[in-house]
């Protein structure tokens, strides 16, 4: 039963904090909508396999986490650089005549690959699993075991999944909406691209929320 409460928490925060917008969940999203459901759950599985090889970090190396806030902080700036090139691609391929595809996401590397390049240079889940893992050994739900760390992170790979999910049948969705026009959604999902570039930068110089965490 214990086994089974871990596994259900994992599952219920990952699901939680994979539904605001990210890097990786709009990335899926218009995988999804411009190469098809099957190379968008593709990326998605490389992306949460190197999530839950984070999470497995952060659970059996904390001091070593805790020093290396510079490294983060750098990862953090990395990221945004990529979701800002996200941005300007989708805008530039909305801008073609007969509208084009994003020539990042569109790259000739598996999506598999691509999902685990996207997810390693993505450090925002390090802080956001230091934390509730902080958590979760303080309330004695979680314990220093190897069971418990593998029922944990089972139950986050598949929580991720699900949220991953929402935006991966959403994408087709949309298409499906639009009828298929490209120009359209290029263009909405620059702009969600973009949005998502401001509240990262914000968070970084304003909140700090990341960094504070560790």
């Amino acid at each position: 039963m214990q086994l089974l409460r871990i596994f259900i928490t994992g599952l219920f925060i990952s699901f939680l904090g994979a539904l605001p917008l990210g890097t990786l969940n709009v990335a899926a999203m218009q995988i999804s909508a411009s190469e098809g459901l099957t190379q968008a759950i593709y990326f998605s599985l490389g992306a949460l396999i190197v999530e839950m090889i984070y999470v497995r970090i952060s659970l059996v190396a904390m001091d070593w986490v805790r020093q290396r806030k510079q490294l983060f902080r750098m990862l953090e700036w990395i990221s945004i650089l990529i979701v800002i090139a996200l941005a300007v691609t989708s805008f530039v391929a909305a801008a073609k005549p007969s509208g084009g595809k994003n020539i990042i996401l569109s790259s000739t590397l598996p999506k598999f690959f691509l999902g685990i390049v996207m997810s390693a240079v993505n450090p925002v889940q390090i802080p956001f699993w230091f934390g509730w893992s902080t958590v979760l050994f303080t309330k004695k739900i979680l314990q220093a075991k190897n069971q418990d760390y593998n029922f944990y992170i089972a139950g986050i790979g598949i929580g991720t999944f699900i949220g991953n999910s929402i935006f991966i049948f959403g994408g087709r969705f949309i298409v499906d909406k639009l009828n298929s026009n490209q120009k359209i959604l290029n263009w909405s999902i620059g702009g969600i691209f973009a949005i998502t570039a401001i509240i990262l930068i914000w968070k970084m110089i304003v909140k700090k929320d990341g960094m504070e965490k560790l």
